[in-house]
């Protein structure tokens, strides 16, 4: 990771090369001079929802603009609903109606839905353009614009349509996250304490400590996370790209945490439902004996104070029947990330497992009923 005046660059190793991540306060104001050294184009087209572009996307297009770059912003409406194949095709058609070509790029300005269904719209526009992501969200910028998935949500489940498509860059200016609620930084810190309960237990610790200022937006301590996320999964990502085997530990509390979400109609927020995931999946390892006990209570008061909402009451049933469908599923049988302890993750066969389905609903009638 390496220092620059006002905040760090983390380069994140890919088959193609790589990118960096560029975490600087105010890095947005040099989004022209960086674009043109890490993914020059005839044309950009900047895609954000309809919240980010007027917080954010038009002011990346007005700087493009002002420049002498060619750049048009392209909106959708807001929110998890609009990450869909009907949502790509239209963004897609809209592009193409603008008269961009093979020598256009994608800037993706906004949290992890866009990030995710910029990176597809990326990945398969004239079979594949340089993307730049612009992430504006805790969640974006700790986890969804690093590590080259793309992709949008089927009826069926999340993420289950899309394509890994590396960025060119990925530039983080933690000043925007002052344009978030207090409750939207809380959701996207839970992918933060994912890293550290997978991969670092002294950084799960740190956030612990480093909360009150993550939560008010503070730039130094913000920078702080989002730069140690990104180095951690940035080892992950060059150590197993396209996600064979190692890379699932960055899926902990993903396999219960995606289907509550699918299961509530994406009524729950993604942290929350992480959250939960993270717990619960905590539970089984230490029933299964591979979890130390004690666990699912630590993580549970490390992130007592994010002060997230309660998981509502949800027919396990239902939460069951979408795990058939989760990515790292074989055979249709779910398979799960455990802990050994704090830190660090069981790889004892893999580094995901089946568990006997009978404890998994005791589990979860236990705890989400």
């Amino acid at each position: 990771m390496a220092e620059i005046a006002s905040g760090r660059v983390v380069r994140v190793g890919t088959s193609t090369g790589g990118y960096d991540v560029v975490v600087e306060t105010g890095a947005i104001d040099r989004m022209p001079a960086l674009l043109r050294a890490h993914a020059p184009a005839f044309r950009y087209a900047v895609v954000s929802d309809s919240r980010v572009a007027v917080l954010h996307g038009q002011a990346v297009r007005d700087r493009c603009a002002e420049a002498g770059m060619e750049a048009d912003l392209f909106v959708f409406p807001e929110g998890e609903a609009s990450k869909t194949r009907a949502t790509w095709a239209w963004l897609t058609d809209e592009i193409l109606e603008a008269g961009h070509g093979r020598d256009s790029a994608v800037v993706a300005v906004g949290g992890g839905v866009t990030t995710d269904l910029g990176g597809f719209l990326a990945a398969t526009f004239m079979r594949g353009v340089p993307v730049v992501q612009v992430p504006t969200s805790y969640l974006a910028m700790i986890d969804a614009s690093v590590g080259g998935k793309t992709g949008v949500d089927v009826p069926q489940g999340k993420n289950l349509v899309g394509a890994f498509h590396p960025p060119n860059l990925v530039l983080v200016d933690p000043a925007v996250l002052a344009t978030l609620s207090r409750e939207e930084r809380a959701q996207g810190l839970v992918e933060a304490f994912k890293h550290g309960a997978a991969l670092d237990a002294a950084y799960f610790e740190a956030l612990e400590a480093d909360l009150p200022g993550l939560l008010d937006a503070r730039n130094d301590v913000a920078l702080r996370a989002v730069a140690r996320s990104v180095e951690l999964k940035a080892r992950v990502v060059e150590a197993d790209e396209r996600e064979g085997g190692y890379r699932q530990v960055l899926n902990f509390g993903h396999t219960l945490g995606h289907a509550l979400e699918a299961a509530s109609d994406y009524r729950v927020g993604h942290g929350t439902a992480v959250a939960a995931g993270m717990l619960l999946e905590a539970e089984l390892g230490e029933r299964l004996g591979v979890t130390a006990p004690g666990t699912r209570e630590r993580l549970e008061r490390g992130m007592e104070g994010l002060g997230l909402p309660m998981l509502p009451a949800l027919d396990p049933e239902r939460v069951v029947s979408y795990f058939a469908t989760d990515k790292k599923a074989r055979a249709g049988r779910a398979r799960y990330v455990l802990l050994r302890r704090l830190g660090e993750t069981d790889s004892a066969g893999g580094w995901s497992r089946e568990v006997p389905p009978e404890t998994v609903r005791e589990v979860l009638d236990g705890r989400i009923v």
